[in-house]
């Protein structure tokens, strides 16, 4: 693997192959095409198919394979045509997932499991399938784009223990396979301004503008800054960073202003 900076100043990833699974749309797609330009070669998972074939027309030298992760049969049939074709996978984006808006009172146990498997069983799985090769090869990058869900409580249960469960398997790996010269690493977005909020934007159109209040840096998310975290943690720059998990969340987790300025002011008082 070349050390050289890539053309977008990433050292490390020209070259390289890396594997990003709902890579259709919002983060993933974002994260694609970042990967793409540092000059890695880009295999792209994506369910929906009119998401993969825009992906596909936009990115023509990724693989864009249109399949459902969460079936692992097809799954396992696409690592084998990978394999036949030589393609090794080098770093893994573990971004699709799954999230029910359901009240906890009123969620089905259909939904519960649903957002449990594709948010965390289905990443423990694609980590074991390129595991297998990295552990030869004594070399590999695993990335999961949990959620600061997974850090607090901001709604949506089961798919936030599904998120802290995927931050908890990202120290696992991290521990486990770091004697192989693999990291992994998660990032834990905010709110970030994609399609998936279309349904509430059209309820609201206002609600992400109400939601920005609470972020110290006075804005949401846009899917380019979880893409430039992910390439940062893959690229040589990060060598030494494993086990870790990084909120890209504007500082929302870092503490609540609007309640500490509250608290400050009946101080004063």
């Amino acid at each position: 693997m070349s050390n050289q900076a890539g053309p977008d100043g990433q050292a490390g990833l020209d070259g390289r192959t890396v594997l990003v699974t709902g890579g259709g749309a919002g983060i993933g797609a974002e994260t694609a095409r970042r990967f793409t330009a540092t000059g890695a070669s880009v295999v792209i998972f994506e369910r929906d198919a009119e998401h993969a074939a825009a992906i596909s027309e936009e990115l023509p030298k990724a693989r864009v394979l249109t399949i459902d992760v969460a079936d692992s049969a097809a799954v396992d049939d696409a690592f084998l045509d990978l394999d036949r074709d030589g393609v090794h996978v080098d770093v893994l984006i573990n971004n699709a997932a799954a999230c029910a808006s359901d009240s906890l009172l009123t969620i089905s146990p259909d939904l519960i499991e649903r957002d449990l498997k594709i948010t965390l069983a289905v990443p423990m799985l694609m980590a074991q399938r390129v595991l297998r090769g990295m552990v030869p090869r004594r070399s590999g990058v695993i990335l999961n784009v949990a959620s600061v869900n997974g850090l607090g409580f901001y709604g949506n249960e089961a798919y936030s223990a599904a998120k802290a469960g995927l931050i908890n398997f990202t120290k696992s790996v991290a521990v486990e396979f770091g004697q192989y010269g693999i990291r992994c690493n998660a990032v834990a977005p905010g709110t970030v301004a994609t399609g998936a909020w279309q349904r509430r934007l059209d309820r609201d159109p206002d609600v992400l503008s109400n939601v920005q209040r609470w972020y110290p840096l006075g804005r949401v998310g846009e899917p380019a800054d979880i893409a430039n975290a992910l390439v940062f943690l893959a690229s040589d720059a990060a060598s030494w960073i494993s086990g870790v998990c990084l909120p890209v969340d504007g500082g929302l987790t870092a503490g609540n202003f609007h309640m500490t300025h509250d608290i400050l002011v009946d101080q004063v008082r």
